[in-house]
């Protein structure tokens, strides 16, 4: 038998960094608009968790009647009086206050948490839930694909963002818990997109000479689907849900404007927006309570769209250009 020589196993090594830097990886990193998209998101990143130091600095007092005002909670926005009309920016409040008098660099602050926990949490749940059921309706077939894809199918007949608006309402005041009741209403309608992807793709991919092979010689159904089956269905899927953070995190953002999503008073980009709406003809001079957030809103979105098209282009060799 033909051995590899060391020497040839140390060149691997010597061979530049680009050449073993995973192709999509370095497609994504060519990409300008994905590095904006990458670059934008680390610097939200760093405002979420920099949050409360940021605040300090900027607004010490705003910190420290906040200090007062939630104790224990800091994702509560602190009011600086009840005046219906919102104050423009000052050294106190320095992106102003809006109506009802809550200050809106707090609000867009702390939002980022908001916007990154909602963002995540619900993609990663409608992810495995998806992904769940149309695993095991491909992979089994019969009986069990057509009562699974009956109840998506259930689920995909009503409007997304009105069923969520009407699950929000429902399980609102019931659950009393800050970003609890959207993210429930989310993931509820969210995940049957999911679910139809990767069925589609276990169907093709379960029909390959390797699969069939490994049946053959009896391996395992759960081996089988974590082994060979899911790995190779999974990035179309994982492309999908990058795309879906910043969806999700303004489908989250209408709940908390219509009132469903979070209670008065959270850091929400979307509860923001909703205190500017009686002022929506003044805002020439109250331009401040929509600018902020609404802002802050449009590039966190932009940024997961233009990281999910540039991963969409690494990961599909034809959308590069290439034969697959």
């Amino acid at each position: 038998m033909a051995t590899i020589s060391p020497d040839i196993k140390a060149n691997e090594w010597a061979l530049p960094p680009q050449s073993r830097t995973p192709a999509w990886l370095r497609a994504l990193l060519k990409n300008p608009a994905s590095i904006t998209g990458v670059v934008l998101i680390v610097a939200f990143a760093l405002v979420a968790i920099f949050a409360q130091q940021i605040v300090n600095i900027v607004e010490p007092a705003i910190a420290q009647q906040e200090a007062e005002q939630n104790v224990g909670n800091p994702y509560m926005i602190p009011r600086d009086g009840f005046s219906s009309e919102p104050q423009p920016p000052s050294a106190r409040h320095v992106f102003g206050t809006t109506e009802g008098q809550f200050d809106l660099f707090y609000g867009v602050v702390w939002g980022t948490r908001t916007a990154f926990e909602v963002g995540i949490i619900i993609t990663g749940l409608t992810l495995i839930i998806g992904m769940i059921v149309g695993l095991v309706s491909a992979y089994y077939g019969g009986i069990i694909d057509e009562t699974l894809q009956r109840v998506v199918e259930i689920f995909l007949a009503f409007p997304f963002l009105l069923a969520a608006i009407t699950a929000a309402s429902v399980f609102g005041p019931v659950v009393h818990s800050g970003i609890l009741t959207g993210i429930i209403a989310l993931t509820l309608f969210g995940w049957p997109g999911y679910a139809r992807i990767i069925r589609g793709d276990v169907l093709a991919i379960k029909e390959r000479d390797f699969v069939l092979a490994a049946r053959a010689i009896g391996v395992r159904d759960f081996r089988m689907v974590m082994r060979h089956i899911l790995p190779n269905s999974v990035y179309s899927l994982l492309v999908v849900a990058s795309l879906d953070i910043g969806t999700y995190v303004l489908s989250f953002a209408a709940l908390s404007f219509l009132g469903v999503g979070t209670e008065v008073g959270y850091a929400d980009w979307g509860q923001l927006l909703s205190f500017a709406r009686n002022w929506i003809p003044s805002l020439a001079t109250y331009w401040y309570i929509i600018v902020y957030p609404g802002i802050a809103l449009l590039l966190y979105v932009l940024a997961w769209n233009l990281v999910g098209d540039a991963f969409r282009d690494a990961l599909d060799p034809k959308l590069r250009g290439l034969r697959p």
